[in-house]
C-alpha cells in the first residue's frame, strides 16, 4: 500500500485551514464568528419582512437595495397633513439608508445597536452601545429619554421575533450588504421622539400575553 506523501498531507491541511478561514466573515456583538449561513438566514429573513417596501429595492439584484430613500414620494407623513398637506402638526418620516456605509448608512453603528433598534425600537445614533435588559426606560439600560424610531417602521411586531431571527438580520445588514453611499435626511418627529405612540396600552407588552388569552382557545 503506497502511503501518502507529506506533501499531499499537508496541501489537504491547508485547503481545511482556507475553507474554515471562508466560511465566516467577522464577529457580531457578542465576538461570535459570524458566518455565511448566518448572513443567507438573515436575508431570507429581510426579504421576507419586505425591508426593501421602503428602504428600497424590489430584489437584491436590483439599484438601490435597502440604500434608503432616493425619491421624494418614499417619504411618509404623519399627522393632519396626511388628509391635508399644509394641515399641521405634520412629521415627514424618511427610509434611512441600511447598508454598512460608515458616512451615511448603518456602518458607523455596532451590531448591537442595530439589534436594539429592531428588538427596542431605539434610534442607533441616539442609543450607547449596551446591552438592554428591560423595557421600561431608566431600567436595565434602557435609556430614561427614550428617542424611538419613527413610524411606520414595524418595530413593535419584530421585538417578537427570536433573538437569534435579529442577529441574523443584524449579520445581513452589517456583512452581506455593500456599503452605498446615500445620504438620506433625518426624519421629523414630535419633541418626544414618538414616546407617547409605543406604550404597553397601544403597543402591547413584551413578551406577548401567554396562551390562550380570553380571545383564544386552546384547539
Amino acid at each position: 500500500m503506497t502511503r501518502p506523501s507529506n506533501t499531499l498531507s499537508r496541501r489537504s491541511w491547508s485547503l481545511l485551514a482556507m475553507m474554515l478561514v471562508g466560511a465566516w466573515t467577522g464577529l457580531d456583538a457578542q465576538g461570535t464568528k459570524v458566518t455565511e449561513q448566518q448572513i443567507l438566514r438573515g436575508r431570507q429573513l429581510t426579504i421576507d419582512h419586505a425591508c426593501s417596501g421602503c428602504h428600497g429595492g424590489a430584489d437584491p439584484s436590483s439599484d438601490g437595495w435597502l440604500a434608503g430613500m432616493t425619491r421624494p414620494d418614499q417619504e411618509f407623513p404623519i399627522g393632519a397633513c396626511v388628509f391635508d398637506s399644509n394641515a399641521k402638526p405634520c412629521w415627514r418620516t424618511r427610509p434611512r439608508n441600511l447598508t454598512p456605509d460608515n458616512a451615511t448608512g448603518l456602518g458607523r453603528f455596532s451590531e448591537r445597536q442595530i439589534f436594539n433598534a429592531l428588538r427596542y425600537g431605539l434610534r442607533p445614533g441616539e442609543t450607547p452601545d449596551v446591552t438592554i435588559t428591560a423595557y421600561e426606560p431608566g431600567k436595565g439600560n434602557f435609556p430614561a429619554n427614550p428617542k424611538y424610531l419613527a413610524p411606520p417602521m414595524p418595530w413593535p411586531a419584530w421585538r417578537h421575533m427570536s433573538d437569534q431571527n435579529l442577529w441574523d438580520m443584524v449579520a445581513y445588514l452589517k456583512h452581506g450588504l455593500k456599503p452605498v453611499s446615500n445620504k438620506v435626511q433625518d426624519s421629523e418627529g414630535p419633541p418626544d421622539f414618538w414616546a407617547s405612540e409605543y406604550t404597553v396600552a397601544k403597543i402591547g407588552p413584551h413578551p406577548a400575553s401567554k396562551f390562550p388569552t380570553a380571545n383564544e382557545k386552546r384547539p
